[in-house]
C-alpha cells in the first residue's frame, strides 16, 4: 500500500524520518545546554525566541506556499537548513566556541521549518485522495516516532560527550536531506499569477480571518495549546530537572552488567520507552476505538497524559519514572487519535490547508509556554510544577468540551458514517 502512495509522499517520509532523526539528537536537549552556559532565566528567554520566531514565520511561510508553490518553498528551507548547521559546526568547534553563535544558528534551523512544514504539509494534501490520506497519516505518524526514539536515543548518549562529532553528523544528514528534496520532489501548486504581489501582511491576515472566526475550532484549538504545553515540559523544566537530580548514577543490570548513567540518558530512555509504546501499540489501540465514541475517550486520554507528565515532574525513583511514561504513553494512544478524528470532522473542507495550518499552532505556542515554564519554575518547585501540569490537563478537556458543545450533531453523523464505511 505503500507504494501506492504519490512519489512525493513516499519521499516525503523518507525525508522528514531522517530530518526528524536530526531535530531528535539535539533539539530534546536544547535547555540542559542553554542552562549551562547560562542561567535558567536566560536559557528560559532564548528558547522562547526559539520558538516565538519561527512560529511567526511559519504563518507567512503557510501564506507563501499558496502563491508562490509548495518546492521552491521546501528546497529554500533545506538550504538554509544545511548552512545552519554547517555553522554549528563551525562554532563548537576545538578552535572556536560560541554558545551565542549557536542559538543564532538554531534560530535559523527554525526558521527553517517555519518555511518547509507549510509547504510540505500542504503538498501532501495536494498529492493524496480522501481514501489514501488516512493511511498516509498513519504511516508518518508512524515514522515520525520511531525516528523520534533512534534520534534521542543517540543524542541522550552522545550529547554530553561528543557534541561536536554529533554536530559533525546532523551536518552530513543535512546535505542527505536537501538532495532528496532537490531531485525528487516535485511542484504540485501552480502558481497563481493574480496573486503574485500578494505576498504582504495584509494578505497573510485576509487568508487566516475566516478561521479565526469560527470560534468552535478556536477553542479546539486552545484545548489542544494545553496539551502540547504538557508534552513540551519534557524538553524544558522535566530534562532539567533530570538533569540536576540525577548526575554519576549506576544502573545494575544483575551481577555482570553496570551501565553508568546520568539524567540526561534517563530522558533519553524515558523518551525512547514513550516513542516504543507508540511505535508498538498505535494499531491494536487505533483497532479498539473503532467502536467507540472519540470524544469521551479524547478527555480520558488528555488526563492520563496529564498524570503521567504530573508523576513525572517530581519523581525521583527511576523506576516509577518508567511507570509513569507508561501511563502518558497510554494517554497519548488515545488522545492522538480520537483528537484528529474530530479535528477533520470539525473543520470547513472548503478550507482545509487554511485550518490545517492555523491548527499547527498549537505545537508552536505549546513549545513557547512549555519554555516559558523554565522562566516561573524555580518559584513554585517540581511538586508546583506538578499541579500546573495536571491543571493543563484539565483546562484542555474543558476547553475542548465549549468547543464540541455545538458540533455534536456533526460528530455524530462523522462517527456514524466511519462505523457504516469499517474505519
Amino acid at each position: 500500500m505503500f507504494r501506492a502512495l504519490h512519489p512525493n509522499i513516499r519521499m516525503r517520509i523518507v525525508i522528514n524520518f531522517f530530518s526528524k532523526i536530526i531535530a531528535s539528537m539535539i533539539f530534546p536537549f536544547l535547555a540542559i545546554y542553554f542552562t549551562a552556559h547560562f542561567n535558567p532565566s536566560v536559557a528560559g528567554i532564548l528558547l522562547m525566541l526559539n520558538i516565538a520566531i519561527p512560529f511567526v514565520v511559519g504563518l507567512y511561510g503557510g501564506h507563501l506556499a499558496d502563491v508562490l508553490g509548495r518546492r521552491k518553498l521546501m528546497v529554500t528551507g533545506e538550504v538554509l537548513k544545511m548552512i545552519s548547521y554547517l555553522g554549528l559546526v563551525l562554532v563548537n568547534s576545538a578552535l572556536f566556541s560560541s554558545p551565542l553563535l549557536t542559538f543564532v544558528f538554531l534560530l535559523l534551523i527554525g526558521i527553517a521549518q517555519g518555511i518547509i512544514n507549510p509547504a510540505a504539509d500542504a503538498m501532501l494534501i495536494d498529492v493524496s485522495t480522501p481514501e489514501s490520506r488516512s493511511f498516509m497519516y498513519s504511516i508518518s505518524y508512524w515514522a515520525n516516532n520511531l525516528s523520534s526514539m533512534i534520534g534521542i536515543i543517540i543524542g541522550g548518549w552522545l550529547f554530553t560527550t561528543h557534541f561536536f562529532e554529533l554536530l559533525i553528523a546532523l551536518f552530513l544528514m543535512s546535505i542527505l536531506t536537501t538532495w532528496l528534496t532537490f531531485h525528487f520532489i516535485t511542484e504540485t501548486h501552480e502558481q497563481d499569477s493574480s496573486k503574485s504581489s500578494g505576498t504582504g501582511i495584509k494578505e497573510v491576515f485576509n487568508a487566516y480571518s475566516d478561521v479565526v472566526r469560527d470560534k468552535s475550532f478556536v477553542l479546539f484549538t486552545i484545548s489542544g495549546i494545553f496539551i502540547m504545553t504538557i508534552e513540551f515540559q519534557r524538553n524544558n523544566f522535566i530534562s532539567v530537572r533530570l538533569a540536576d537530580e540525577f548526575q554519576n548514577l549506576t544502573l545494575q543490570m544483575g551481577q555482570l552488567l553496570a551501565i553508568p548513567i546520568d539524567g540526561v540518558r534517563i530522558l533519553s530512555l524515558l523518551t525512547a520507552l514513550n516513542t516504543l509504546c507508540i511505535v508498538l501499540f498505535t494499531a491494536p489501540v487505533a483497532k479498539w476505538l473503532i467502536h467507540r465514541k472519540n470524544e469521551p475517550v479524547m478527555y480520558v486520554g488528555f488526563l492520563l497524559f496529564a498524570v503521567g507528565f504530573s508523576f513525572s515532574a517530581f519523581l525521583s525513583n527511576m523506576w516509577l519514572l518508567f511507570f509513569a511514561t507508561l501511563l502518558l504513553s497510554l494517554g497519548e494512544l488515545l488522545y492522538v487519535p480520537t483528537r484528529q478524528t474530530i479535528l477533520a470532522a470539525i473543520i470547513n473542507d472548503n478550507k482545509r490547508g487554511a485550518y490545517m495550518a492555523f491548527n499547527g499552532i498549537i505545537f508552536q505556542v505549546g513549545k513557547l509556554f512549555g519554555a516559558a515554564s523554565l522562566l516561573f519554575a524555580p518559584l513554585i518547585g517540581k511538586y508546583g510544577m506538578g499541579v500546573f501540569i495536571i491543571v493543563c490537563g484539565a483546562l484542555a478537556c474543558i476547553f475542548g468540551r465549549l468547543a464540541l458543545r455545538k458540533k455534536q450533531v456533526l460528530l455524530a453523523e462523522n462517527e456514524s458514517a466511519s462505523l457504516e464505511s469499517g474505519d
